[in-house]
């Protein structure tokens, strides 16, 4: 593995980014055969965002006893705007991520942290040449120190519970074999009113959960997994 690194020099001044900053096809977005890739990839976004806010919140304890997190709207317009700017600017998706786990875990919980974090990013744009460096591969520890953060959370689930415990369970089994947090989530939201409903607990699930069950059923058949 020693031969997969290749010294490329320390610095080097960032790409232009004249091809690709503002270079959006509206018109060919605003076609039919676009809404199938349009819906994906932005509940793709929502529920990657969603999972990843809550999950990182409840670690920062920053949820309340009945696992609500404050001022979740305030972070999805920050997430929805950062994704929108992003694709102005050429860039694959801007939005939270999973890893900012192992940040909160090292007791980084402020806006302070993500503007510090921000900043050592932009400067990483020069030192791009020695980030090069780094095989994806050596990521792996890194991401299994985040899953181990994340796995804590499923102590709160009550496991006595099938209705409970069985929707969780899918969620957590389906994201990795689908390769997609959002799918994961989205057969969670499917599972849990269909178990509640088998249990003959319809009363649990509210009519916002049934209408977005439906909804991914409906996702589900005209787009796939």
């Amino acid at each position: 593995m020693a031969g997969d690194i290749a010294f490329q020099g320390v610095y080097s001044a960032p790409p232009s980014l004249e091809p690709v900053v503002g270079k959006l096809d509206i018109m060919g977005a605003l076609k039919p055969e676009m809404l199938g890739v349009i819906v994906a990839f932005m509940f793709v976004n929502l529920f990657d965002t969603t999972g990843t806010l809550i999950a990182v919140g409840d670690k920062a304890g920053l949820a309340d006893d009945n696992g609500k997190m404050h001022n979740m709207d305030r972070a999805m317009i920050t997430d929805g705007t950062a994704s929108w700017a992003g694709a102005l600017m050429g860039t694959p998706t801007v939005t939270s991520y999973v890893e900012s786990a192992s940040g909160v875990a090292a007791g980084g919980r402020t806006g302070l942290v993500a503007v510090t974090v921000g900043i050592l990013f932009l400067l990483c744009v020069f030192l791009s040449p020695l980030a090069a460096m780094v095989p994806a591969y050596a990521t792996a520890g890194a991401l299994i120190y985040v899953a181990v953060l994340m796995a804590g959370s499923l102590a709160t689930i009550d496991w006595n519970d099938l209705t409970e415990a069985g929707p969780v369970l899918i969620t957590a089994i389906m994201m990795p074999l689908s390769f997609s947090i959002a799918n994961g989530i989205a057969l969670g939201f499917i599972a849990y009113p269909l178990v509640k409903w088998l249990a003959g607990r319809t009363g649990e699930v509210s009519i916002s959960m049934w209408v977005l069950a439906a909804f991914f059923i409906m996702k589900f058949i005209f787009f796939g997994i």
